[in-house]
């Protein structure tokens, strides 16, 4: 998904072999079936050198593989660029059997795109075979699925969202460092009290705006829009008709919620909030620093605050709440969240799928699993993982977020969801910069949705 980044890995080794380091995009050139002994796994590197989860993860997974499949050796592909760039890079490379790794790393964000485009392989051959795949909840596996009911990937862990607020800002503003918003109104008024009892603080954090891109999308309308209705069907699709769905009413309070947050100036200033690097800014800056009283964000911010990270802050815990994002008017279930998450995936073209899941196989076995949602600030999406008392206790938040899935919505991520994205975000821009009224920026969403999804749209 890309709105979450990767931080520093604690728990396995962080170095790879200086043949990983040297191996760049063009090392899958010679193709991926040059060799049947060898597999080749493409991965997200982060564009920040000090940054090493997925590699140490993988370098430890590699030898693992190794000692267990003699004769057999694992070669790294790291492709370093930020999301957007990853995807196209991506994308560039399934197109060929020359180019193709035999597993790559894919966010459930666009995974239905490669399927239409028929770069993915279905694994259900493998799946039948594999007594663990009982063990992943059916949320994720779901997320991972093509139009046809076919799996193209196994998630590696999910993520869930919620309200982070700064206890000693809210204890200056009056408010319970035990807070529990129970409607959106509840969420306004904790803010509005920070920005009157506690100036020089950014009461409310609402990623917005095309800048944030899907973090936008996610981690904000997403959330409001899917806390509106009474939580029975899907507000964004509407699968029965297989149409995306304009002009609802929900879509136009979530706008006004947007609205109202930086009509009155409760959230950053404009130019801050759409600023490209907004959510580097917040981890890095507003929360660690006491400058934010509430944010709307994800579970795995935590990373951002890990030794080696470049902005430590081992005492986040005590100094940090959370509280799960209410429905808007505390209607049933009362609370909600999104998630995302990443899968491993065989590419059609791959030389070597059958070795490509033997890797999957050993990277989740329940331990590997659980050493990965712990040190990527995952959430677990195997059951046997996600009650276990080690896992649960690992980190401070994990319990937390874990719980939140039971009322977690995965997003339509069919082919056309990254237009729609993205003219979610336009609409979001409008209101958060004033140029635009909500039904103005609605009835623009509605058009732009038209052109998105080649007029499958119903209203209601």
């Amino acid at each position: 998904m890309p709105v979450r980044p990767t931080a520093a890995f604690p728990l396995l080794p962080v170095l790879l072999t200086t043949a990983l380091a040297a191996t760049a995009l063009t090392a899958c050139g010679s193709g991926s079936g040059s060799s049947p002994d060898t597999v080749k796994v493409s991965f997200k590197q982060s564009t920040d050198n000090s940054i090493k989860v997925m590699d140490g993860y993988l370098a430890d997974i590699k030898k693992q593989f190794e000692k267990k499949y003699p004769g057999k050796k694992v070669e790294l592909i790291p492709i370093k660029a930020p999301d957007s760039e990853y995807y196209t890079k991506v994308q560039q490379m399934l197109r060929s059997p020359k180019t193709a790794p035999d597993l790559v790393y894919e966010d459930t964000f666009l995974i239905n795109s490669d399927i239409t485009s028929g770069y993915l392989k279905p694994l259900d051959p493998y799946l039948a075979k594999w007594p663990d795949w009982k063990q992943f909840i059916d949320t994720a596996k779901n997320a991972a699925k093509g139009e046809d009911g076919k799996t193209y990937g196994v998630p590696d862990g999910t993520d869930t969202r919620g309200l982070w607020f700064d206890k000693g800002i809210f204890r200056k503003a009056g408010l319970p460092a035990t807070w529990q918003p129970k409607n959106w109104d509840d969420v306004l008024s904790a803010a509005r009290a920070i920005k009157k009892k506690v100036p020089g603080v950014t009461p409310i954090n609402l990623y917005t705006g095309k800048p944030a891109g899907e973090a936008a999308t996610m981690q904000t309308f997403e959330m409001l829009l899917y806390g509106t209705g009474d939580g029975t069907a899907d507000p964004l699709y509407d699968r029965a008709s297989k149409k995306w769905i304009a002009g609802s009413q929900g879509f136009k309070d979530a706008l006004s919620f947007v609205h109202t947050v930086y009509k009155e100036k409760l959230g950053p200033d404009v130019s801050t909030a759409l600023d490209p690097n907004i959510q580097t800014i917040v981890a890095g800056d507003l929360l660690p620093k006491g400058k934010l009283g509430i944010a709307l964000d994800g579970s795995w911010l935590p990373q951002a605050w890990l030794k080696g990270s470049g902005h430590e802050w081992p005492q986040w815990s005590g100094e940090l709440g959370l509280a799960s994002m209410p429905t808007q008017h505390g209607q049933a279930p009362g609370k909600v969240s999104m998630s995302g998450g990443w899968t491993w995936a065989v590419p059609a073209k791959a030389g070597n799928p059958d070795l490509a899941f033997d890797f999957i196989r050993t990277m989740q076995t329940k331990a590997n699993a659980e050493k990965w949602y712990i040190a990527n600030s995952g959430i677990a999406v195997r059951k046997d993982v996600a009650s276990d008392p080690a896992y649960a206790k690992a980190q401070p938040g994990i319990k937390f977020f874990t719980d939140l899935v039971a009322s977690t919505h995965y997003r339509p991520a069919y082919p056309a969801y990254p237009k729609v994205s993205t003219a979610i975000q336009e609409a979001m821009e409008g209101v958060t910069t004033g140029d635009t009224s909500v039904d103005k920026a609605a009835s623009g969403y509605d058009d732009a949705l038209k052109d998105a999804t080649d007029d499958q749209v119903v209203r209601k």
